[in-house]
Protein backbone atom coordinates (compact mmCIF):
# COMPACT_ATOMS: atom_id res chain seq x y z
CA UNK A 1 0.00 0.00 0.00
CA UNK A 2 0.97 3.55 -0.39
CA UNK A 3 2.33 5.67 2.57
CA UNK A 4 -0.68 7.28 4.17
CA UNK A 5 -0.85 10.90 3.73
CA UNK A 6 -3.06 12.99 5.58
CA UNK A 7 -5.16 15.69 4.02
CA UNK A 8 -4.53 19.17 4.97
CA UNK A 9 -7.01 21.75 4.72
CA UNK A 10 -4.81 25.01 4.35
CA UNK A 11 -6.68 28.48 4.82
CA UNK A 12 -5.03 31.41 2.72
CA UNK A 13 -5.64 34.13 5.22
CA UNK A 14 -6.22 37.31 4.52
CA UNK A 15 -6.10 38.21 0.99
CA UNK A 16 -4.72 41.45 1.18
CA UNK A 17 -1.45 39.61 3.16
CA UNK A 18 0.86 36.95 2.45
CA UNK A 19 -1.02 33.80 3.61
CA UNK A 20 -1.79 33.10 -0.17
CA UNK A 21 2.08 33.98 -1.14
CA UNK A 22 3.78 31.60 1.40
CA UNK A 23 0.76 28.99 0.59
CA UNK A 24 1.73 29.18 -3.14
CA UNK A 25 5.07 28.74 -1.95
CA UNK A 26 4.83 26.15 0.21
CA UNK A 27 2.97 24.32 -2.42
CA UNK A 28 5.43 24.37 -4.95
CA UNK A 29 7.98 22.16 -2.90
CA UNK A 30 7.57 18.55 -4.46
CA UNK A 31 8.82 17.19 -0.69
CA UNK A 32 5.32 18.88 0.74
CA UNK A 33 3.25 16.50 -1.52
CA UNK A 34 5.37 13.60 -0.20
CA UNK A 35 4.12 13.81 3.22
CA UNK A 36 0.46 15.07 2.81
CA UNK A 37 -2.10 16.08 0.76
CA UNK A 38 -2.36 19.63 0.76
CA UNK A 39 -5.92 21.04 -0.12
CA UNK A 40 -5.89 25.36 0.37
CA UNK A 41 -9.12 26.82 0.83
CA UNK A 42 -9.77 29.85 -0.40
CA UNK A 43 -10.09 31.70 -3.75
CA UNK A 44 -8.95 30.58 -7.38
CA UNK A 45 -8.00 33.97 -8.49
CA UNK A 46 -6.63 35.11 -5.17
CA UNK A 47 -4.15 32.21 -5.42
CA UNK A 48 -3.02 32.34 -9.30
CA UNK A 49 -1.99 35.93 -8.15
CA UNK A 50 0.16 34.42 -5.45
CA UNK A 51 1.87 32.28 -7.70
CA UNK A 52 2.29 35.35 -10.23
CA UNK A 53 3.98 37.42 -8.09
CA UNK A 54 5.98 34.89 -6.74
CA UNK A 55 6.94 33.79 -10.14
CA UNK A 56 6.19 30.46 -9.58
CA UNK A 57 5.18 27.92 -12.53
CA UNK A 58 2.13 26.31 -10.77
CA UNK A 59 -0.77 25.32 -11.94
CA UNK A 60 -4.07 26.64 -9.92
CA UNK A 61 -6.54 23.21 -10.05
CA UNK A 62 -9.86 24.68 -8.49
CA UNK A 63 -12.21 22.07 -7.09
CA UNK A 64 -15.73 22.07 -5.29
CA UNK A 65 -14.99 19.47 -2.84
CA UNK A 66 -11.73 17.76 -1.20
CA UNK A 67 -11.83 14.42 -3.14
CA UNK A 68 -11.75 16.48 -6.32
CA UNK A 69 -7.70 17.25 -5.95
CA UNK A 70 -5.28 15.94 -7.90
CA UNK A 71 -2.37 16.21 -4.87
CA UNK A 72 0.30 16.32 -6.82
CA UNK A 73 3.48 18.48 -7.50
CA UNK A 74 2.91 21.63 -9.82
CA UNK A 75 -0.18 21.75 -8.94
CA UNK A 76 -1.89 23.67 -6.07
CA UNK A 77 -5.38 22.03 -5.27
CA UNK A 78 -7.75 25.28 -4.46
CA UNK A 79 -11.34 24.69 -2.66
CA UNK A 80 -12.54 27.82 -4.59
CA UNK A 81 -14.93 28.96 -2.40
CA UNK A 82 -15.73 32.17 -4.82
CA UNK A 83 -15.84 34.95 -2.56
CA UNK A 84 -13.34 37.33 -3.99
CA UNK A 85 -12.96 39.09 -7.80
CA UNK A 86 -9.94 40.52 -8.81
CA UNK A 87 -10.98 44.01 -8.91
CA UNK A 88 -12.12 43.14 -4.66
CA UNK A 89 -8.06 41.83 -3.96
CA UNK A 90 -6.33 44.79 -2.64
CA UNK A 91 -2.81 44.02 -1.26
CA UNK A 92 -1.41 45.71 1.92
CA UNK A 93 -5.59 47.20 2.39
CA UNK A 94 -7.89 46.21 5.18
CA UNK A 95 -11.09 46.05 3.64
CA UNK A 96 -14.10 43.89 5.10
CA UNK A 97 -14.86 41.88 1.88
CA UNK A 98 -11.64 40.19 2.46
CA UNK A 99 -11.62 39.99 6.20
CA UNK A 100 -14.92 38.36 5.62
CA UNK A 101 -13.15 36.09 3.00
CA UNK A 102 -10.46 35.31 5.65
CA UNK A 103 -13.22 33.80 8.05
CA UNK A 104 -15.43 32.13 5.85
CA UNK A 105 -12.10 29.81 4.39
CA UNK A 106 -10.81 29.17 8.31
CA UNK A 107 -14.84 28.33 9.06
CA UNK A 108 -15.18 25.72 6.12
CA UNK A 109 -11.21 24.21 6.94
CA UNK A 110 -13.39 23.22 10.30
CA UNK A 111 -16.42 21.95 8.59
CA UNK A 112 -14.20 20.00 6.79
CA UNK A 113 -12.72 18.67 9.67
CA UNK A 114 -15.29 18.07 11.98
CA UNK A 115 -16.95 16.29 8.95
CA UNK A 116 -13.90 13.65 8.45
CA UNK A 117 -13.53 15.44 5.43
CA UNK A 118 -10.09 16.60 6.08
CA UNK A 119 -7.55 14.96 8.53
CA UNK A 120 -5.86 18.63 9.45
CA UNK A 121 -6.86 21.71 9.50
CA UNK A 122 -3.83 24.73 9.23
CA UNK A 123 -4.35 28.77 8.97
CA UNK A 124 -2.49 31.30 7.34
CA UNK A 125 -2.59 35.17 9.39
CA UNK A 126 -5.91 36.68 9.12
CA UNK A 127 -6.58 40.71 10.16
CA UNK A 128 -8.16 41.16 13.14
CA UNK A 129 -8.87 44.46 12.10
CA UNK A 130 -10.08 43.40 9.14
CA UNK A 131 -11.91 39.93 10.75
CA UNK A 132 -14.12 42.49 13.52
CA UNK A 133 -14.82 45.01 10.13
CA UNK A 134 -16.78 42.30 8.62
CA UNK A 135 -18.33 41.37 11.40
CA UNK A 136 -16.94 38.95 13.03
CA UNK A 137 -15.89 39.75 16.98
CA UNK A 138 -13.20 37.23 17.82
CA UNK A 139 -9.81 37.72 19.20
CA UNK A 140 -8.39 35.60 16.61
CA UNK A 141 -8.31 32.15 15.09
CA UNK A 142 -8.25 30.50 18.68
CA UNK A 143 -11.72 31.90 19.48
CA UNK A 144 -12.94 31.19 16.01
CA UNK A 145 -11.74 27.52 16.57
CA UNK A 146 -13.43 27.47 20.12
CA UNK A 147 -17.12 28.91 18.79
CA UNK A 148 -17.10 26.52 15.84
CA UNK A 149 -16.32 23.28 17.57
CA UNK A 150 -18.29 23.88 20.67
CA UNK A 151 -14.96 23.80 22.57
CA UNK A 152 -14.81 25.77 25.90
CA UNK A 153 -11.47 24.30 27.45
CA UNK A 154 -9.01 24.92 24.96
CA UNK A 155 -5.37 26.28 25.09
CA UNK A 156 -2.59 27.88 22.91
CA UNK A 157 0.73 25.65 22.18
CA UNK A 158 3.79 27.66 20.40
CA UNK A 159 6.58 25.42 18.91
CA UNK A 160 10.09 26.43 17.06
CA UNK A 161 11.12 22.66 16.47
CA UNK A 162 11.61 20.83 20.05
CA UNK A 163 11.11 24.53 22.21
CA UNK A 164 7.41 24.56 23.07
CA UNK A 165 5.60 26.79 25.31
CA UNK A 166 1.32 25.93 25.83
CA UNK A 167 -0.48 28.58 27.72
CA UNK A 168 -2.86 29.46 30.83
CA UNK A 169 -4.19 32.37 29.57
CA UNK A 170 -3.55 34.68 26.14
CA UNK A 171 -5.26 37.43 24.66
CA UNK A 172 -6.84 38.91 27.70
CA UNK A 173 -4.93 41.67 29.91
CA UNK A 174 -2.21 41.48 32.12
CA UNK A 175 -4.50 42.11 34.90
CA UNK A 176 -6.91 38.95 34.00
CA UNK A 177 -4.06 36.71 33.32
CA UNK A 178 -3.03 36.69 36.69
CA UNK A 179 -6.19 36.17 38.11
CA UNK A 180 -6.93 33.19 35.61
CA UNK A 181 -4.07 31.04 37.68
CA UNK A 182 -6.03 29.18 39.07
CA UNK A 183 -5.14 25.43 40.04
CA UNK A 184 -8.12 23.36 38.19
CA UNK A 185 -7.08 25.39 34.58
CA UNK A 186 -2.96 24.99 35.63
CA UNK A 187 -3.86 21.07 35.99
CA UNK A 188 -5.93 20.98 32.74
CA UNK A 189 -3.10 22.62 30.19
CA UNK A 190 -0.42 20.24 32.03
CA UNK A 191 -3.05 17.59 31.00
CA UNK A 192 -3.17 19.33 27.32
CA UNK A 193 0.33 19.69 27.13
CA UNK A 194 0.92 15.62 27.81
CA UNK A 195 -1.22 14.86 25.70
CA UNK A 196 -0.18 16.45 22.75
CA UNK A 197 3.32 15.22 23.34
CA UNK A 198 2.63 11.81 23.55
CA UNK A 199 0.81 12.34 19.75
CA UNK A 200 3.14 13.38 18.58
CA UNK A 201 5.02 10.28 19.29
CA UNK A 202 6.93 11.21 22.83
CA UNK A 203 6.76 8.33 25.01
CA UNK A 204 7.17 10.37 28.82
CA UNK A 205 7.01 14.21 27.90
CA UNK A 206 8.88 16.01 30.63
CA UNK A 207 6.37 19.46 31.47
CA UNK A 208 8.22 22.27 33.08
CA UNK A 209 5.96 24.80 35.16
CA UNK A 210 6.47 28.17 34.80
CA UNK A 211 5.70 30.40 37.75
CA UNK A 212 4.01 33.38 38.30
CA UNK A 213 5.80 36.16 39.61
CA UNK A 214 9.46 36.96 40.06
CA UNK A 215 11.17 34.12 41.66
CA UNK A 216 8.02 32.17 41.80
CA UNK A 217 7.25 34.90 44.70
CA UNK A 218 10.05 34.56 46.72
CA UNK A 219 8.53 32.33 49.37
CA UNK A 220 5.32 34.47 49.27
CA UNK A 221 7.31 37.83 49.43
CA UNK A 222 5.98 38.88 45.54
CA UNK A 223 2.71 37.16 45.63
CA UNK A 224 1.16 33.52 46.08
CA UNK A 225 -0.09 32.40 43.45
CA UNK A 226 2.77 29.96 42.88
CA UNK A 227 2.44 28.27 45.99
CA UNK A 228 -1.36 28.62 46.45
CA UNK A 229 -2.64 27.50 43.02
CA UNK A 230 0.22 26.76 40.92
CA UNK A 231 1.63 24.38 42.97
CA UNK A 232 -1.13 22.22 43.82
CA UNK A 233 -1.57 21.51 40.18
CA UNK A 234 1.63 20.64 39.15
CA UNK A 235 1.20 17.90 42.67
CA UNK A 236 -2.37 16.76 40.89
CA UNK A 237 -0.34 16.07 37.47
CA UNK A 238 2.72 14.07 39.27
CA UNK A 239 -0.07 11.94 41.50
CA UNK A 240 -1.56 11.19 38.06
CA UNK A 241 1.52 10.00 36.52
CA UNK A 242 2.46 13.14 34.46
CA UNK A 243 6.16 14.02 34.27
CA UNK A 244 5.49 17.69 35.82
CA UNK A 245 8.39 19.81 37.38
CA UNK A 246 7.44 23.42 39.08
CA UNK A 247 6.56 25.99 39.75
CA UNK A 248 10.23 27.25 38.27
CA UNK A 249 11.46 30.76 37.88
CA UNK A 250 10.36 32.26 34.22
CA UNK A 251 13.66 33.67 33.87
CA UNK A 252 15.46 30.18 33.61
CA UNK A 253 12.59 27.97 32.49
CA UNK A 254 13.32 28.27 29.43
CA UNK A 255 16.88 27.98 28.64
CA UNK A 256 16.51 25.12 30.79
CA UNK A 257 14.50 23.41 27.97
CA UNK A 258 16.52 25.01 25.28
CA UNK A 259 19.29 22.72 27.09
CA UNK A 260 17.11 19.64 26.63
CA UNK A 261 15.56 19.30 30.46
CA UNK A 262 12.55 19.18 29.67
CA UNK A 263 9.91 18.95 26.32
CA UNK A 264 7.69 21.76 26.69
CA UNK A 265 6.59 24.63 29.53
CA UNK A 266 3.09 25.37 30.81
CA UNK A 267 3.19 29.10 30.54
CA UNK A 268 0.96 31.65 33.01
CA UNK A 269 0.06 34.16 30.44
CA UNK A 270 0.55 35.64 26.83
CA UNK A 271 4.13 37.27 26.48
CA UNK A 272 5.65 34.67 29.13
CA UNK A 273 6.02 32.17 26.44
CA UNK A 274 5.85 34.51 23.24
CA UNK A 275 8.29 36.47 23.77
CA UNK A 276 11.27 33.33 24.15
CA UNK A 277 9.71 32.01 21.45
CA UNK A 278 9.61 34.59 19.10
CA UNK A 279 12.98 35.62 19.74
CA UNK A 280 14.71 32.02 19.16
CA UNK A 281 11.89 31.52 15.99
CA UNK A 282 12.29 35.35 14.22
CA UNK A 283 15.37 36.84 12.83
CA UNK A 284 15.37 40.06 11.56
CA UNK A 285 18.09 41.58 9.28
CA UNK A 286 18.33 45.49 9.61
CA UNK A 287 21.28 46.10 6.76
CA UNK A 288 18.58 44.41 4.64
CA UNK A 289 15.57 45.25 6.45
CA UNK A 290 14.20 41.48 6.08
CA UNK A 291 13.21 38.74 8.19
CA UNK A 292 15.57 36.03 7.52
CA UNK A 293 14.08 33.63 9.79
CA UNK A 294 10.02 33.40 10.45
CA UNK A 295 9.76 30.03 12.40
CA UNK A 296 7.75 28.51 15.04
CA UNK A 297 4.04 27.43 14.81
CA UNK A 298 0.88 27.51 16.69
CA UNK A 299 -1.05 25.08 17.69
CA UNK A 300 -4.64 24.62 19.23
CA UNK A 301 -4.64 21.91 22.03
CA UNK A 302 -8.01 20.25 23.32
CA UNK A 303 -10.35 20.50 20.13
CA UNK A 304 -12.08 17.87 18.55
CA UNK A 305 -9.97 18.35 15.29
CA UNK A 306 -5.99 19.41 14.45
CA UNK A 307 -5.20 22.82 13.98
CA UNK A 308 -2.07 24.20 13.22
CA UNK A 309 -1.02 27.86 11.95
CA UNK A 310 1.82 29.97 11.21
CA UNK A 311 3.02 32.26 14.14
CA UNK A 312 3.12 35.77 12.45
CA UNK A 313 0.84 38.02 11.25
CA UNK A 314 -0.33 39.19 7.32
CA UNK A 315 2.48 41.54 7.27
CA UNK A 316 0.68 43.99 4.22
CA UNK A 317 4.18 45.49 4.23
CA UNK A 318 5.93 42.52 2.53
CA UNK A 319 2.39 41.71 0.58
CA UNK A 320 2.05 42.07 -3.29
CA UNK A 321 5.65 41.68 -3.77
CA UNK A 322 7.01 38.03 -3.84
CA UNK A 323 9.54 38.48 -0.93
CA UNK A 324 7.51 36.61 1.97
CA UNK A 325 8.80 33.51 4.20
CA UNK A 326 6.84 30.46 4.04
CA UNK A 327 9.08 29.25 6.64
CA UNK A 328 6.53 28.82 9.48
CA UNK A 329 4.09 27.28 7.20
CA UNK A 330 6.28 24.78 5.91
CA UNK A 331 6.69 23.82 9.60
CA UNK A 332 2.88 24.08 10.62
CA UNK A 333 1.92 21.31 7.85
CA UNK A 334 4.88 19.31 8.97
CA UNK A 335 3.63 19.07 12.44
CA UNK A 336 -0.14 18.97 11.48
CA UNK A 337 0.92 15.99 9.22
CA UNK A 338 2.97 14.35 12.78
CA UNK A 339 -0.10 15.01 14.74
CA UNK A 340 -2.55 13.56 11.83
CA UNK A 341 -0.17 10.28 12.23
CA UNK A 342 -0.39 10.29 15.72
CA UNK A 343 -4.23 10.23 15.56
CA UNK A 344 -4.45 7.84 12.87
CA UNK A 345 -1.89 5.43 14.75
CA UNK A 346 -4.32 6.21 18.18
Amino acid sequence: MPPYRPLLAITSGDPAGIGPEIAAMTLAREDIHRDCRPLVIGDACVIEDAARVCKLGLAVHAVGKPDGGLYRPGTVDVLDLGLMTPADHQYARVTAKQGDAAYRYVAKAIELAMAGEADATVTGPINKEALNLAGHHYAGHTEIYGKLTGTKDYAMMLADGAFRVVHVSTHVSLREACDRVKTPRVLRVIELADAALRQLGIGKPRIGVAGLNPHCGEARMFGTEDEDEILPAVEQARSAGIAAEGPLPADTIFSKMAGGMFDIVVVMYHDQGHIPTKLIGFKYDEATDTWGQMAGINITLGLPIIRVSVDHGTAFDRAGKGTANPQSLIEAMRYATRFAEGRSEG
